[in-house]
């Protein structure tokens, strides 16, 4: 966390608008520095001059597909590392084949839920929407699968998160339940993916303490929280304080 706040890496999101502004406060707290760059004419652009790139496939359009397949080409020719967060593949045609046509673009890391880790490495998901059905646990050799075939680090997040490069397995317990019910902790979980790498930690790592600090803050902030609204605030407050000062 010193190097990620030290250096506040420039992180380009081209992420869901359901969370766009709780990606960039969380980018915000762990001494990142967010943009949301999303015009066709400049998305490529900037993704070529970022420290790190996520990619989300949440709330895609034709529209937003195509920048998104330019803005990965260009961070892969500038080598600029980026995160792929492939949102619900393997519930609907469109955004599967969009996140198959993204991995020819190298991603350095691939975070999902096992449901759409599972569907990535051909297997049925069975996600229901953007929320898993399946346990982490159960996609561990789903995504040593893809990590082989794409040659990114794979991430499931769960009750327990997963990181693998397809030999390495690193297991980060923690976080709480109630990440399930407020929105954008999976997504801006990707985003901090992303600034972890735009401050130069190798990916495999990146995905691990991006993790570990996750579920470090979300133990924090339900102790201090009634409900999601409070959690959500308490949670922005502990991923502030974690390498501070």
């Amino acid at each position: 966390m010193a190097l990620l706040r030290s250096r506040a890496p420039l992180t380009h999101c081209l992420t869901n608008f359901v969370v766009m502004g709780f990606t960039a406060n969380v980018l915000l707290a762990v001494g990142a520095s967010p943009a949301m760059v999303i015009a066709e004419q400049e998305a490529a652009a900037f993704a070529a001059m970022a420290g790190g790139l996520l990619i989300n496939l949440g709330t895609i359009t034709a529209v937003s597909a195509e920048v998104m397949q330019q803005a990965a080409a260009a961070a892969t020719a500038a080598s600029t590392p980026w995160v792929l967060d492939p949102v619900a593949v393997g519930v609907l045609t469109f955004r599967t084949g969009i996140a198959e046509s993204l991995l020819r673009h190298r991603p350095a890391v691939i975070r999902g839920n096992a449901s759409e880790i599972l569907a990535l490495s051909g297997a049925r998901g069975g996600g229901k929407g953007v929320d898993s059905t399946a346990a982490s646990s159960a996609a561990v050799d789903a995504a040593r699968a893809v990590a082989e075939r794409s040659g990114a680090i794979v991430a499931v997040s769960g009750a327990t998160d997963y990181v693998t490069d397809g030999d390495d397995l690193m297991e980060i317990p923690g976080g709480h339940p109630i990440m399930t019910r407020v929105i954008g902790t999976g997504c801006s979980l990707g985003a901090v993916i992303a600034a972890f790498l735009g401050a130069g930690v190798p990916p495999l790592r990146a995905a691990t303490a991006a993790s570990a600090v996750f579920a470090h803050a979300a133990e924090q902030a339900v102790a201090q929280s009634r409900g999601t609204g409070g959690f959500a605030s308490a949670f922005l407050d502990e991923l502030s304080g974690i390498g501070a000062g």
